[in-house]
């Protein structure tokens, strides 16, 4: 979206194809998945942003295939497009780690489809609770896992603490809700591993201060229905969110150039892939190497790069020299709980209350239209004041499942 509205006024035409018909803030997802927020608060369909832009046209449709050799690429109902300039920012989809299984059991959180999977399963596991006459099954409708230690993970391990500990402690009969337990697993020593290991502390107290059971350096070794299988013991709990890997769309091996472990295409100082000018990788789907370092999959680090490539492609029409892409980190900041969050901006380190009301602040500024940013702060403001959280639908199927092999 970036790379497209830089060229506003550009003399091209522009052809922005996306398999959804929305432009979404992936950062706010889990937002959608804990019941803060609702989809349309987070994401806008793409033909209206780009409404009043005369040189770009919307295609919704799925590319399956590109050939950098003919400059075409092509949808899933067999049309080819030939491109002059091709942008491929396609993002990350989960990574199992070869378990592609566990899936099933264990969705993780990319699009709104994933949100409101997650949203479901994790308000149906107390309505099972309520139903259940066993004890031991009760308490394996009431223990939640969340597996990764990142941004996402501890966001909404944080997220489901809450729900559990203040949203919904008075509304069941059979069930204390405030009985349920919020286990985070992470492989390594420290949750937020990128960030500086005294925030990395500071989050981990944080987190067990909301009753979040952070258990470290603890692997998955294996999914169900009614269990997650670890390096530690198996831990009975009929809910498991994943958030412990990425890897790049496949379409990045598309494109001719190096891909590193994750799948992500290599792209040169410029972020056109190696060895083709003519073709752009930005944002998760891009390796990207600035001043040094390697930049972080991030909202800030995409919208960057979109208007960098929208300079060169300009650069190029005017005859100029393409500039060196140069990324910018804004500050990095997570998102722990009410009040609770940690964050970089500058060489400042923030913690508590602070870094809690920058979180929001970034993020309701990067809403792409002023009705979301509106309604978001008044959710949010709301929910500070009561605890309430107004999104809680339970949408799909509802009757509640026991894991195979019961009858």
């Amino acid at each position: 979206m970036a790379a497209a509205k830089g060229l506003a006024d550009a003399a091209v035409r522009v052809t922005v194809v996306d398999r959804r018909n929305h432009h979404l803030f992936q950062p706010l997802l889990y937002q959608v998945a804990t019941a803060g927020l609702n989809p349309a608060d987070i994401a806008h369909p793409i033909r209206s942003i780009l409404a009043s832009q005369a040189n770009a046209r919307v295609l919704l449709g799925e590319i399956v295939g590109i050939d950098p050799e003919t400059a075409t690429v092509s949808l899933d109902d067999g049309t080819d497009i030939g491109f002059d300039y091709l942008v491929v920012a396609a993002g990350t989809s989960h990574s199992y780690f070869g378990n592609d299984g566990w899936e099933a059991h264990a969705p993780g959180l990319k699009t709104i489809e994933d949100a409101l999977e997650v949203r479901r399963r994790v308000l149906l596991a107390f309505e099972r609770a309520e139903r259940s006459d066993d004890p031991t099954e009760r308490q394996a409708d009431l223990t939640f896992v969340v597996v990764g230690g990142g941004p996402t993970g501890v966001e909404t391990a944080g997220a489901i603490a809450e729900i559990a500990f203040k949203t919904l402690t008075r509304e069941f009969r059979v069930i204390d809700p405030s009985t349920a337990t919020v286990i985070l697993l992470e492989g390594t020593d420290r949750v937020l591993g990128a960030y500086p290991e005294s925030l990395s502390k500071k989050a981990l107290r944080q987190l067990r201060e909301l009753g979040v059971d952070v258990r470290l350096g603890v692997m998955v070794t294996g999914i169900d229905d009614a269990s997650v299988e670890t390096t530690a013991g198996p831990i009975a709990a009929r809910t498991a969110i994943w958030a412990a890997g990425n890897e790049a769309s496949p379409l990045a091996a598309m494109l001719g150039g190096g891909t590193d472990r994750s799948g992500r295409v290599t792209v040169g100082s410029d972020l056109s892939v190696d060895g083709n000018r003519r073709i752009f990788a930005i944002g998760d789907i891009a390796h990207v190497v600035s001043n040094g370092s390697e930049v972080p999959g991030v909202a800030q680090g995409a919208i960057q790069g979109g208007a960098h490539v929208a300079r060169a492609i300009r650069a190029d029409l005017s005859g100029q020299p393409r500039r060196d892409f140069h990324y910018r980190n804004k500050g990095e900041l997570a998102t722990i709980g009410r009040s609770s969050a940690v964050g970089t901006i500058g060489r400042l380190r923030l913690s508590g209350w602070i870094a809690w009301m920058a979180w929001w602040s970034v993020h309701i500024f990067f809403l792409i239209d002023f009705r979301s940013r509106l309604v978001v702060l008044f959710s949010w403001a709301w929910s500070y004041v009561t605890f309430q959280r107004g999104a809680r639908l339970i949408t799909g199927p509802w009757r509640p499942q026991r894991p195979s092999g019961d009858s």
